[in-house]
């Protein structure tokens, strides 16, 4: 028996399958038609099989991530950041296209799923996974399985107000949620993007900030500097709350050397503690975390 799991990203849409001791046997990647809901599913159905078929099995169920969640009191997905998910009974369609059951999860907590069983974080109880890219999520497993909670909010700090803002920090930046000065418009790769911009006026992508501050420009290393400072008292509220075992970091900004070398420190001085010494990892995983999490939300295939 395989698992399939397929993670619904913004620009593709990727499906593994699994063997029974968790090797990856077959991939494809599609681009992902994010502006037509019914060519998402048509697209998911159709990996699906050519995977399966790849691999020379058949999976029971499937494993989705996506970016959003479920709501409880209406069954429809919420909060995606590919907005043509919402509102949709997309767990409903999805099973009725494939035949057979579905289980789908946000896209954070797949990511903190697989590392904590097949990643960095695999032999730590409580693994908080924080994915800093284009937006800023998080997700919880705890002794192997994910966190959701009877909202299924668990793990949406990026939707929470930066602690201890400045005078100059106030009200923030605008964010698509409707609010201001969500932790995502300030901590993400975007918000980084945004802030050396708003310093130096040139736009510039994350990964470039990082090398040029890496070559010693002073305008990339203060933005860095203002994004670890912010970093540190976000983290910090979370940790307070659930004193994870580990924290794994991922998305692109987990690229950035200097957050495992300085993060620690920067969140240290905002934890109601005398220490802090909980380690935070570069996930193992990569690109593929996402993706292998979905399938394993399947654990007993």
């Amino acid at each position: 028996m395989i698992r399939i799991g397929i993670d619904l990203g913004g620009t593709k849409t990727e499906a593994v399958a699994l063997a029974p001791g968790g090797e990856v046997v077959a991939r494809e990647r599609v681009p992902t038609r994010r502006e037509d809901y019914r060519a998402i599913v048509a697209d998911i159905a159709a990996l699906v099989v050519r995977v399966e078929a790849a691999a020379g099995g058949r999976a029971a169920g499937i494993g989705i991530g996506i970016p959003g969640s479920f709501s409880p009191a209406t069954g429809l997905v919420r909060n995606a950041n590919t907005t043509v998910l919402i509102g949709q009974p997309f767990d409903r369609d999805i099973g009725a296209a494939l035949g057979r059951p579905v289980r789908i999860e946000n896209d954070a907590n797949c990511f903190a799923l697989a590392e904590a069983r097949a990643g960095a974080g695999q032999g730590f109880g409580v693994v908080l996974g924080l994915i800093l890219g284009t937006g800023a999520g998080a997700g919880i497993v705890m002794r192997g399985e994910v966190h959701v909670g009877p909202n299924r909010i668990a793990g949406e700090w990026g939707h929470t107000p930066l602690p201890q803002p400045r005078d100059d920090e106030r009200p923030g930046p605008s964010c698509y949620c409707g609010r201001h000065g969500c932790l995502e418009t300030w901590i993400s790769g975007t918000g980084l993007e945004h802030d050396y911009q708003r310093a130096t006026g040139e736009r510039l992508a994350a990964p470039e900030i990082g090398a040029r501050a890496a070559a010693g420009d002073a305008g990339a290393q203060a933005s860095l500097g203002r994004h670890l400072d912010r970093m540190g008292r976000a983290l910090a509220m979370v940790v307070n709350i659930l004193d994870p075992d580990c924290i794994v970091l991922g998305g692109g900004l987990s690229h950035l050397d200097h957050l495992y070398r300085d993060l620690r420190g920067a969140t240290r001085p905002h934890v109601f503690s005398d220490c802090f010494e909980t380690p935070i990892l570069r996930n193992r995983l990569g690109d593929s975390a996402g993706v292998i999490g979905a399938a394993w939300l399947w654990p007993e295939a």
